[in-house]
């Protein structure tokens, strides 16, 4: 018998001895899970950018020759058994980097008495140039030639000073912005809505309307706007008593929580020397709004029972007036109204300029036609705004307040004539001819909207009687 291969037999002894069966076979399960997950694993496509794996350690294996058959075979792969622990991490998603906005220089001026356009944009460091660019090159910047004290200009200027936005501020509620768009400006026109209120105020004269309604806190503007309602009724300035009384619902505004101003006179009741006056306002479908008694007849007459703001009135109607300059008895035929120099005088009523000039005893005058049977006359002017043969209508300024010609000071001297008569121009307005009334189609659309005002007036002034302890309607 031929002796074995010793190098045979030398290996065999060799890789038995170094790696025994429990090795292999714990190495062999190592392999098939990782044959189990690559199976499992996504397509390299679809792998994301980055893949962790840890592996826990297998765990110690027997001997084989003392293991059951059956626990030779390697268990499934449990996730839950964290025999692979696989972490997936996503990039985050870029965001896109915005270019930054360009910074502005913001300079204000408010218009004063004489500037121009061209002045306030000088005052911002620009030339006449750029108003050039910005008036010609945007047709809505034409506005801004007639830019009014009070008035606010802002001007935005980037880096370089150029002009790239403009802003003008007339008030609080209204603004037109020019934005620089290529070579051209495009205008925005900014209306702010405000909040409306109702105010109510009332208050018994003892010295004159003016006192007792500035005694309640009512702004001027609104005194004067009271006085316009009923002024075709009642002479402010000669006709009131002590005790006379007005009651007074009207608007106010705000903006933001704060009070900006008020509105319109919603309704209004007027006490004098017993005699009751009501006005409401009423809004028409067309949009114009008017005043008219509760009923629906127009409070507006033919004409103005007084053509000026008036304060107080130097003179009356007298035929045996002793003359302040000639100390003679002349006829004053008219009213004189004294105010400031420069307060506006209207038109008393719808007609045309038939004489516009100066005299020596008149002044700088106005004589108006009004139909075929009444003319007006106003003296004594500083200025006038109208010419010869111009058209005019009820409340057009005229002209201003002055003490030209035979005039001891500031002063309007108002003549009003019927069929060419001198008549005293306090008591003939009342004889003639009203506006038009409320007709019967428009009366229900009326009634709706102004009773609800009437009543609030009634309401407001039944809490104030009832909060002065007294519930007698006559305050006489």
């Amino acid at each position: 018998m031929q002796a074995p291969d010793k190098h045979q037999v030398k290996t065999s002894e060799v890789t038995n001895s170094s790696f025994p069966k429990g090795h292999i076979l714990a190495a062999g399960a190592l392999a098939l899970g990782l044959i189990a997950w690559a199976a499992s694993s996504p397509s390299k496509q679809s792998h994301p950018d980055t893949v962790a794996i840890n592996l826990t350690p297998a765990p110690s294996v027997e001997r084989a020759d003392i293991l059951p058959k059956s626990e030779l075979n390697p268990a499934p792969l449990n996730t839950e058994a964290n025999v692979l622990d696989i972490a997936l991490a996503e990039k985050p998603s870029a965001k896109p980097v915005e270019p930054a906005m360009p910074t502005l220089e913001q300079r204000s001026f408010t218009v004063r008495s004489g500037d121009s356009l061209s002045t306030i944009f000088k005052r911002a460091g620009l030339s006449d140039r750029d108003v050039y660019e910005l008036t010609h090159s945007c047709p809505e910047a034409k506005s801004l030639t007639r830019i009014m004290p009070g008035h606010k200009i802002v001007f935005y200027l980037d880096e370089a000073g150029a002009l790239q936005k403009l802003s003008h501020i007339t008030d609080r509620l209204n603004s037109t912005h020019f934005e620089k768009s290529e070579a051209s400006y495009v205008s925005i026109k900014e209306i702010k809505q405000p909040e409306v209120r109702t105010a109510y105020k009332e208050a018994t004269i003892s010295s004159s309307l003016y006192m007792a309604a500035v005694g309640v806190s009512m702004p001027e503007s609104l005194i004067m706007e009271m006085a316009n309602v009923f002024g075709w009724d009642i002479d402010f300035a000669l006709d009131l008593r002590k005790g006379d009384h007005f009651s007074v619902l009207y608007e106010e505004k705000f903006l933001d929580g704060e009070k900006i101003g008020h509105g319109a006179i919603l309704a209004a009741e007027f006490t004098n020397q017993g005699d009751k006056f009501k006005a409401v306002r009423y809004t028409h479908a067309n949009g114009e709004a008017h005043y008219y008694t509760p009923n629906g007849e127009s409070m507006r007459k033919a004409f103005l029972l007084a053509p000026v703001d008036f304060r107080r009135i130097s003179g009356n109607f007298n035929p045996k007036r002793l003359h302040p300059i000639f100390k003679t008895v002349r006829p004053h035929r008219g009213t004189d109204y004294a105010a400031n120099r420069g307060t506006p005088v209207w038109a008393s009523g719808d007609g045309r300029v038939t004489a516009a000039g100066y005299s020596k005893a008149n002044g700088n005058y106005v004589f108006i036609q009004h139909g075929n049977n009444v003319v007006t006359k106003y003296l004594h002017l500083h200025k006038r705004f109208v010419k010869k043969g111009q058209r005019v209508k009820q409340k057009q300024s005229i002209g201003t307040v002055g003490s030209t010609g035979y005039a001891t000071g500031p002063h309007l001297h108002y003549e009003f004539l019927l069929d060419g008569v001198h008549r005293n121009p306090r008591t003939i307005v009342q004889k003639l001819p009203k506006a038009k009334s409320i007709n019967d189609g428009e009366m229900q659309d009326f009634l709706s909207q102004t009773q609800p005002l009437m009543a609030s007036l009634e309401q407001r002034f039944n809490a104030s009687r009832l909060a002065m302890g007294t519930t007698d309607r006559n305050i006489n």
